[in-house]
């Protein structure tokens, strides 16, 4: 019998989740720090494996590791053979200079490296590998055995991370080969992030492509379960590279892109670079390689980005396999684990550099430009309609243009006023072209008729053109209006009633420390107030915008950079807006004399193989491809 006044215990409960979750990272913290107390240094497997989870993500970079190091050892071929993805097997077959048997041991043990021997050489470093840790990481977490003989030794020897690490003698031609089985093997919680097997070899061939896209001189041979799947025979010749790279893009790639060179300040560029008109809907064909490097750069492709601004779909991206050659001083290699990245020395330079580049290779790609490269014999290419970009000088349109009521006229002194076509046209005749004239006619040839009132109907030496009449001549007028906002003051035009405006204090101090730019630029803006504007007078050009919201665009952009980035860009897209309602229209009926006219004027104009909003305005049909519509020469 319990005794009166006794105190009771209190009845046990159990305790909400949320308590018993925070008595438990109580306990686990209270044992973390216990043992955080004392330190001690890393085994070296351990070492290894946390190398390793930074540099090997997937079978893909080991294949990317294996396959840099042969390029760097000087092989012309690499065979890779992959099973299961890379899950169970990756092996990396070279015919380069090969490993001296002695230093096979040394060459799996952590940052060992025969690529660089000073800080010196870290800031040239002119190969592909040069941190000394991928072979070690790959052999912590995998079964490595490497065989390989120089071209002075009598035989090959093998070496297995996974053994005693003592080289034996074996059998094997000049070369190294690395043979990585079951691949996280000892951290099984890695094995688990792997994806399908179809997915882990998508990696490994895009990284493959990649490759054989940087190192055109090699032969690259991928199998997959025991199935070839590339067998990429050396490209010594641009026309052989050019075929490769249509091998691996696609033949759209190679039949639509401008072959680019150049060079300036140290800097040179080369490669293939897609037509605006065979953009993509994402980001998947862009190859930049920095001295035979791929890599991402947030700089190189806001380059890319600008110098195809005024000819893309929002939201498409261009296509491009790129090579930059510069000083290897002048780039930083060591700052991304897996080499994915790099730093410029001099940002702005390359910046720049390949904007201009790039720029004007897109610019000097006009309208029936000659297809200057031809596809080998046997090739899957039956036309390469590659073409090398060339700046020209300004070329004077054909009078005849402007005479037909198809251009752009100062009228009183003001280059922006569109002339529609003030006479009623003739309905086009069809002309038949002497075989003589049409072997040596323009690039666009002459014009025969007209089609359902839209579409411009040539002859040229190599078949049929068709041109959209109306995309085309959009373009030229865009351009056009664009030459005369260059070569001619910008005018201004007053408000008939001057608009206060209220902005930030910084974006007012930039209209008052901006004052004469914005007025060369035909603004005309007084600061009112610590926040605030009065707006008189803005460019005629944007005559129509909307003047508040024109005003603090311009004074945002020049408060956060100090340019006219933003000015420029609306001025651009007024012009397009002005040129798409001045160009001809659809079911206007064009006399022969204005479609030639047209014709001659989209060879001499810039871009002109597309309209403002990245559409083709013309295409080529070949003799031989009509033949086949009507199964001629069969």
């Amino acid at each position: 019998m319990e005794r009166a006044g006794a105190s009771r215990r209190p009845v046990p409960t159990k305790l909400p989740w949320h308590e018993r979750a925070l008595r438990a990272i109580g306990t686990s913290a209270s044992a973390m720090l216990h043992t955080m107390s004392s330190i001690r240094p890393l085994a070296p497997e351990l070492i290894n494996q946390i190398a390793a989870g930074e540099v090997i993500e997937r079978p893909a970079s080991v294949v990317k590791e294996l396959a840099e190091n042969s390029l760097d050892a000087g092989a012309h071929r690499i065979d890779i053979e992959i099973e299961q993805g890379g899950m169970r097997l990756i092996r990396v077959r070279d015919d380069g200079a090969g490993i001296a048997a002695d230093e096979l041991p040394l060459a799996l043990a952590p940052h060992a490296t025969s690529k660089i021997a000073s800080f010196e050489d870290l800031t040239r470093v002119a190969s592909m590998g040069f941190r000394g840790e991928a072979l070690a990481s790959v052999a912590s977490v995998s079964r490595l055995t490497m065989t390989s003989r120089r071209a002075d030794d009598a035989h090959a020897a093998r070496i297995d991370a996974s053994g005693s690490r003592t080289p034996q003698p074996a059998a094997h031609a000049v070369g190294t080969t690395i043979e990585v089985r079951d691949l996280f093997h000892a951290v099984p919680a890695r094995r688990k992030f792997l994806r399908s097997e179809r997915t882990e070899f998508g990696h490994i061939d895009e990284l493959v492509r990649a490759l054989a896209l940087a190192r055109p001189d090699v032969e690259f041979r991928l199998l997959h379960n025991g199935k070839p799947v590339r067998m990429l025979k050396p490209a010594l010749d641009e026309t052989a590279q050019l075929q490769r790279v249509g091998e691996l893009l696609g033949e759209t790639f190679a039949r639509n892109c401008l072959r680019v060179e150049h060079a300036a300040a140290g800097l040179r560029l080369a490669g293939w670079i897609g037509l605006p008109t065979a953009s993509r809907g994402q980001a998947d064909q862009q190859y930049f390689h920095v001295n035979g490097r791929l890599v991402r750069d947030k700089s190189v492709a806001h380059a890319v980005r600008q110098a195809y601004a005024d000819v893309l779909y929002h939201g498409r991206h261009p296509a491009f396999v790129l090579f930059l050659e510069l000083d290897p001083a002048a780039v930083d290699v060591n700052v991304h684990p897996a080499k994915r990245e790099v730093r410029f020395r001099d940002a702005r330079l390359v910046h720049d550099f390949l904007f201009h580049a790039l720029h004007d290779a897109v610019a000097g790609a006009r309208a029936g430009a000659d297809a200057g490269l031809e596809a080998g014999s046997g090739s899957t290419l039956h036309s390469v309609g590659s073409v090398r970009a060339s700046v020209t000088g300004k070329v004077e349109p054909d009078p005849g243009f402007r005479q037909f009521g198809l251009g752009v006229r100062e009228a009183h002194g003001d280059p922006y006023a569109v002339l529609l076509g003030g006479r009623p046209a003739q309905p086009a005749a069809a002309v038949a072209l002497p075989q003589a004239e049409a072997a040596n006619a323009p690039p666009l040839g002459y014009a025969l008729a007209q089609l359902a009132g839209i579409y411009i109907l040539a002859e040229n030496a190599n078949g049929l053109v068709l041109v959209d009449m109306h995309a085309a001549h959009e373009r030229v007028t865009y351009e056009h209006l664009k030459a005369a906002r260059d070569a001619h003051q910008v005018r201004a035009q007053q408000l008939l009633v001057p608009e206060a405006i209220a902005v930030s204090e910084r974006e007012a101090a930039a209209a008052e420390e901006h004052a004469a730019f914005l007025a060369a630029c035909g603004f005309e803006l007084d600061r009112s107030g610590p926040r605030q504007v009065i707006v008189r007078r803005i460019p005629a050009v944007l005559e129509g915008a909307n003047v508040a919201e024109l005003a603090r665009d311009v004074l945002a952009e020049l408060a956060e950079h100090g340019n006219s980035r933003r000015l420029e860009e609306l001025q651009n897209e007024l012009l397009s807006t002005m040129a798409c309602h001045g160009a001809v229209r659809a079911h206007r009926r064009l006399t022969v004399p204005e479609m030639n006219a047209l014709l001659r004027e989209m060879e001499v104009t810039e871009r002109s193989g597309q309209c403002n909003h990245g559409r083709p305005t013309w295409t080529q049909l070949s003799v031989a491809e009509l033949d086949k519509l009507f199964l001629r020469g069969r």
